[in-house]
């Protein structure tokens, strides 16, 4: 491949692929994003190009070759986002989308709608006796705004051409023919983008804060260690459009004055590594990464760094250190990372989706993007949707939107009509909301109000059904073993929190643990030395405030009310129905059941291990949890 060497040769070639895509009258878009490859998404791939082949149709899987007449194309595409409902197929022009794919449907959707153009209602999604054909008018993305996410799902998330087709480093050339990095640095300033990585931190402050440094050498890094449970924001990025990220990361750089730069992937992500890696390549290769990019004399190149599975890594001194190859330990500041960062040099760290922000920043102005969201929390925010909700999966929605609208709107109400109860918002490090909260307006600011955090975006919804002290004990428990053991309060602070919720939920909890725990997080939020200790209480301080009933059954009636905990239900035989047939003695692995035959049996609660194998048994249906 020819480098490119100058605007005009990036405006040639970026014209040929539109109009090359654009012979496509057909587009078949596979989702090829983790979920849906996990749930067969490469075979209906591989079906529909052999039944293409065979039919003899012209099906173009490239840009890459001109094509004089109309053709068809097939793409892999990355997650378009409604990921229980996969694999996902999108058929365009008409916008169709078809769930739940199988290999077996691919004939008939080859032949009834891409050959004959009519949509499949059996293939739809469907809810209360409602067909929806078109992806834009399912109420799962109807409600959403997607930005940083308009891509995914609609261009081959392996194709730098399809990217160029789709306006891809449009706003890089912009950048670098027609503005100063000044100018980068204004409309920043002026979009007021706050870090989507979790501490809402004003991107074009930090920007400016590493541009003063008089360093010769500054780093741009990326930070994709995304830890929190139940988060795939960035993940999904990543693998469904990683020239956005690298583009993002290069307008950064030409503002600050770096030449290089680093993408920490977390180790889980495989198939992100594979993509942008093969987006690396692909760009140098055109000229768009190197030295001297497109003629001028801004160079720049980004280097892959996975991470080792360490939570704490997600901390900005703990990753620069990883990358090093160093142990990921957090390092007291000052000096923080915009003067000493990456080999102790000025450095840009901002997390996936705050960089691929910036290229739509700067091509449509800071004044735009502060028309969306809210004043002081502008812009989107991508959330991955989870729980005991409807609808599931990545969503992206106006800063400032209501829980009530996320999930009765979008996720579509509570799974199995059950009430909703709480949702866990911004992962370990962030807090419980409930009913109360469903009408505030989600912001950084009136998240903290409310003792939660955005994070990185991870929304667990859950419903009556969910115990709040389990949920406290579950978040604990990850934090305490992702501690990275350097500082006393984080270390010893997180285990002993650990070990009083686990006596509560096993009935052993006193009503002095509350007070002790409430002390133990005010110690470790403040004297921890990185953003994990300090954040971990909050699960704790969430669901005691919010929740403190929950913890009292727990304590002083030693029941659990959602009848979630093993420790602390109670099996018991009604002398009424028991015939006394003594099947559940034989059942009992730990002989707790006694009784004589035709006579009412009783369980001995000092062995009883809570198994259900009783219940199971028991044909009178006598045995049951109280």
């Amino acid at each position: 491949m020819q480098k490119l060497k100058s605007q005009q040769e990036l405006q040639a070639k970026s014209l040929f692929y539109k109009e090359t895509l654009a012979k496509q009258k057909v587009k078949i878009l596979v989702c090829a994003g983790t979920a849906c490859v996990a749930s067969g998404a490469l075979a209906i791939y591989d079906t529909f190009l052999k039944l293409l082949q065979e039919k003899d149709i012209d099906c173009q899987l490239t840009l890459d070759d001109e094509k004089e007449k109309e053709s068809i194309g097939l793409k892999r595409s990355g997650c378009h986002g409604f990921c229980e409902m996969g694999p996902l197929v999108r058929i365009e022009p008409w916008g169709y989308l078809y769930v739940k794919v199988k290999p077996e449907d691919c004939e008939e959707i080859v032949d009834v709608t891409v050959l004959g153009g009519r949509c499949l209602d059996r293939l739809t999604y469907q809810t209360e006796g409602k067909a929806y054909k078109t992806q834009e008018d399912i109420p799962f993305y109807k409600r959403q705004h997607r930005l940083v996410l308009q891509n995914c799902g609609h261009i081959d998330a392996n194709s730098l051409d399809e990217y160029l087709a789709f306006g891809g480093y449009r706003t890089l050339e912009k950048a670098l023919f027609e503005m100063t990095p000044e100018d980068v640095l204004k409309e920043m300033d002026i979009a007021n983008l706050r870090g989507r990585g979790g501490g809402g931190f004003p991107t074009a402050r930090k920007w400016r804060q590493v541009r003063r440094q008089t360093a010769e050498k500054k780093y741009v890094v990326c930070n994709g260690d995304e830890g929190d449970p139940g988060a795939f924001m960035d993940r999904s990025i990543m693998e469904s459009d990683p020239h956005r990220l690298l583009e993002g990361m290069m307008l950064a750089a030409y503002a600050v004055g770096s030449d290089e730069g680093y993408i920490y992937v977390r180790a889980e992500y495989p198939l992100a590594v594979t993509r942008l890696n093969r987006a690396i390549k692909q760009a140098e290769e055109m000229g768009i990464l190197g030295d001297n990019i497109l003629g001028t004399d801004f160079s720049f190149k980004i280097h892959i760094n996975r991470g080792a599975g360490a939570f704490v890594c997600g901390e900005g001194s703990a990753l620069t250190a990883s990358i090093e190859g160093k142990r990921g330990f957090p390092r007291v500041k000052p000096p923080r990372t915009v003067e000493q960062g990456l080999f102790d040099k000025p450095t840009v760290l901002n997390n996936v989706e705050t960089f691929a922000n910036v290229p739509m920043i700067i091509e449509k102005g800071g004044q735009w993007f502060r028309s969306i969201g809210t004043d002081n929390s502008p812009g989107t925010k991508a959330f991955a949707l989870t729980g005991n909700i409807a609808n599931t999966g990545l969503i992206e929605v106006p800063m400032g939107i209501t829980l009530r609208e996320i999930i009765y709107d979008i996720g579509g109400g509570m799974r199995g009509g059950a009430e909703f109860k709480a949702v866990q918002i911004g992962g370990p490090s962030g807090g419980c909301l409930t009913r109360e909260h469903l009408d505030l307006p989600l912001d950084f600011d009136n998240l903290q109000s409310a003792g939660a955090m955005i994070g990185s975006g991870g929304l667990v919804v859950m419903d009556e059904h969910t115990c709040m002290v389990e949920v406290a004990r579950f978040f604990m428990g990850f934090t305490q073993n992702e501690s990275c053991g350097k500082c006393i309060p984080c270390r010893e602070g997180t285990k002993r929190m650990l070990e009083i919720l686990e006596r509560i939920v096993a009935g052993q909890g006193e009503l002095a643990d509350m007070d002790l725990l409430l002390e133990l997080a005010d110690t470790v939020s403040s004297a921890a030395l990185c953003g994990l200790g300090k954040t971990a209480p909050s699960p704790i301080l969430s669901t005691i405030k919010y929740f403190r009933d929950e913890y009292e059954a727990h304590i002083v009636d030693k029941k659990c009310p959602t009848k979630n905990c093993q420790k602390l239900k109670m099996i018991v035989i009604d002398p009424q129905l028991c015939k006394g047939c003594s099947k559940c003695t034989r059942v009992c692995p730990v002989s707790a059941i006694s009784g004589k035959i035709k006579d009412p049996y009783v369980i001995d609660q000092t062995k009883c291990i809570k198994c259900g194998a009783c219940i199971e048994t028991c044909p009178f249906g006598a045995i049951k949890e109280d």
